[in-house]
């Protein structure tokens, strides 16, 4: 493998780790490795620390891939909590609101799911990465600073329901680049006028590659270590 001209690893993110963490995990095994001091590596699509699932880690010359990978559909698992709301619309934060649920039906989450299919505008979630007046939004939520952030057009191909109870859905969702799950849950509970939040987030796919095809980061550790490996020449950086 050549990790200079550039390869790119399937990798399914463990929970609780971020997107940073998997790519920090890889390079460092790939220095080690190629007994090199500097390699550029990088990801596309990143998953919150609450979320698991496929990441495409790129090296080399196949970083300048990254935002075409982004831009593949992706599928997603997830479980959504109704009856009650976060500000972070996960459970990054405490629940701050509570709703009945006595009327939800699995009829009326089957209705309510149509009309989030195809083209829909959503509001990104205060607590992302999204920039507002180039600060993170993150940043200013976690400090309580109100943020305002415009609507993004996105496209859900499919959402369909795989688990129902009154108070907690699991639905699969096939949609565009940009799509946050947790805004989607957002409004999810809105419309059924419970409120609700994601409780679980799993990315089961991105464009062709399905997270059964993707090594666990202490394989992909094992893989770079016992795997042929071109090094690169010499160099006084790289002595």
């Amino acid at each position: 493998m050549n990790f200079i001209d550039g390869e790119i690893l399937y990798i399914d993110k463990p929970l609780g780790w971020t997107s940073f963490d998997a790519v920090k995990r890889i390079r460092g095994a790939l220095l080690r490795r190629m007994k090199i001091k500097k390699l550029k590596v990088g990801h596309a699509g990143t998953l919150d620390p609450l979320a698991s699932g496929v990441m495409m880690i790129c090296t080399g010359k196949a970083t300048k891939q990254i935002d075409t990978l982004q831009a593949h559909v992706k599928e997603y698992v997830a479980t959504i909590a109704l009856g009650a709301t976060t500000p972070s619309f996960d459970l990054e934060t405490e629940i701050d609101a509570t709703y009945p649920t006595e009327h939800i039906t699995r009829e009326l989450v089957e209705e309510t799911l149509k009309k989030f299919t195809g083209p829909i505008s959503q509001i990104p979630p205060a607590f992302s990465a999204c920039k507002v007046n180039g600060v993170r939004a993150y940043e200013r939520a976690r400090k309580g600073k109100e943020v305002i952030i415009k609507p993004k057009l996105l496209v859900i191909d499919t959402i369909e329901l795989l688990d129902f109870s009154p108070e907690s859905i699991t639905i699969r969702v096939v949609c565009s680049k940009g799509t946050y799950i947790r805004a989607l849950a957002r409004d999810i509970g809105n419309a059924l006028g419970s409120g609700g939040h994601l409780t679980a987030l799993r990315r089961t796919r991105v464009g062709d590659i399905h997270v059964d095809d993707c090594l666990s980061v202490d394989n992909a550790i094992k893989l770079i270590g016992e795997t042929p490996v071109e090094m690169p020449e010499a160099t006084d950086g790289n002595k």
